[in-house]
């Protein structure tokens, strides 16, 4: 993790003991520190939830793809099963 040119701010965090004690492990696995672990999985945290928002944003922001008159069905439109063409069985023609 490259802290070039980047302000770090120091923080005091409180753990449980079971989840202190897995940190310090999963530090030693990638050879990390405890405080550099923390910050990589915030951060992940941190760009999965931007992510999220911004394709949220992008998705209400389109226009609807059905041809209405711009409303969308109501729930209880969309799940009435009387509204639906009759299907086709393909065993039978």
């Amino acid at each position: 993790m490259s802290t070039t040119n980047r302000l770090l701010r120091n923080v005091t965090v409180t753990l449980e003991e079971d989840v202190a004690r897995w940190a310090r492990i999963e530090a030693a696995r990638q050879d990390t520190s405890v405080s550099r672990l923390l910050g990589a999985l915030l951060k992940e945290r941190m760009s999965a939830q931007n992510g999220y928002e911004k394709a949220m944003r992008r998705a209400l922001g389109r226009k609807p793809f059905l041809r209405t008159n711009g409303r969308y069905l109501t729930r209880e439109q969309a799940h009435d099963r009387a509204r639906l063409p009759p299907m086709i069985d393909p065993r039978h023609g």
